[in-house]
């Protein structure tokens, strides 16, 4: 069975020959893994059945990098969002926004909202035609990515602005929120002009930590969801599946997750409260599952602890057919190389249906 069979029999909860799977690592690791043994491509190592085709991430000041101060280990520059950041040299990690650029409705409505209209396309239409004729040879399941509204705006003006206009200036977050959408989807429509036929549509955000999400739900209703429903819809009048990708615990989230209409949720932060155990029995007839697998869990390198923590959740998330695996974030370095191959043949053996 392809990726491409094996993911789409997962949305229909088909008769599948093995669960999905996906995975992502932080550089670190990859290095590690290299100098324990590991050699060639890790996806293909894995197995991975995804294949992404775009990645449509709308920026007003598009492959703006102007150095401000540079020392041993970081470097200061400001980005393509206008925002003045600082970045690790030599590790991955989450930057340091020093000062965002867009700070007020007016900075919003007389620079910022201007120059990313007159920015669009975000997504090279030709290369990504290509991208897909090479995940149709390899049987993967093909998607468009993007960036959803919440990640979107948080990133031009950030978390503050951003939160605080939800409560003392919500028409002007709707209007952020709302342009922001629209160029995502009038990239999309820009793809599918090229002829591709994509298999789904998978949108990255994060709009959550460890104690649940950066707003109210009901604030969440009124304000971002209509967007993340326009978005699903989209998607589902191409006759695409939708996958939402958001960290932290939106356990709170689910039932309107369901209602604007997402197929799939990734990828189920552990850490911060999400159990494919309980999820799956509640809400896995109409939302399929992805993740969920505790990197901290892998990173102890305790083989009985690893095997309690997969095992469970792959027959948990298996009972309904639509379960994707994947870990519940990226496998830190911690994790060695030997710990990661006992991991994928648990999936391999314990991820097999009818066995």
């Amino acid at each position: 069975m392809t990726g491409k069979e094996r993911v789409d029999r997962m949305f229909r909860r088909e008769e599948q020959d093995s669960v999905p799977r996906c995975d992502t690592w932080w550089d670190e690791t990859v290095l590690r893994w290299r100098t324990e043994g590991f050699a060639g491509d890790l996806p293909l190592f894995v197995g991975n059945d995804f294949h992404p085709l775009s990645w449509s991430d709308p920026r007003p000041f598009v492959g703006r990098q102007e150095t401000v101060a540079e020392d041993g280990a970081t470097r200061t520059y400001l980005d393509e969002w206008g925002n003045t950041v600082r970045y690790w040299k030599c590790r991955s990690g989450t930057p340091e926004h020093v000062a965002f650029g867009c700070r007020t409705r007016e900075d919003w409505e007389t620079t910022y909202k201007p120059k990313l209209l007159e920015s669009w396309p975000f997504v090279k239409p030709a290369a990504s035609f290509e991208d897909f004729a090479v995940g149709r040879r390899n049987g993967r399941w093909t998607y468009l990515c993007g960036l959803e509204t919440f990640e979107m705006t948080r990133r031009q003006v950030g978390d503050e602005t951003f939160l605080m206009a939800l409560i003392e200036d919500p028409e002007w977050a709707v209007d952020m929120s709302q342009t922001m959408s629209d160029l995502v989807l009038r990239d999309f429509e820009l793809l599918l002009e090229t002829g591709m036929e994509p298999d789904g549509v998978w949108i990255y955000g994060d709009m959550a930590y460890r104690g649940g999400p950066m707003c109210s739900p009901s604030m969440y209703r009124e304000l971002v969801w209509p967007d993340h429903h326009r978005m699903a819809q989209w998607a589902h009048d191409h006759g695409l599946p939708f996958i939402f990708h958001t960290d932290g615990n939106v356990n709170s989230l689910v039932p309107d997750y369901i209602a604007a209409g997402f197929d799939c949720l990734q990828p189920l932060e552990a850490k911060a409260g999400m159990d494919v155990r309980l999820l799956a029995p509640a809400v896995g007839d109409r939302l399929a599952l992805f993740g969920n697998i505790d990197v901290m869990t892998m990173a102890t390198n305790d083989r009985d602890l690893i095997e309690e923590e997969v095992v469970s959740k792959l027959r948990a998330g298996m009972k309904g057919a639509g379960y994707v695996y994947h870990s519940d974030h990226s496998v830190p370095p911690s994790v060695t190389w030997d710990t990661y191959k006992f991991i994928l043949d648990l999936v391999d053996c314990h991820g097999n249906y009818g066995t």
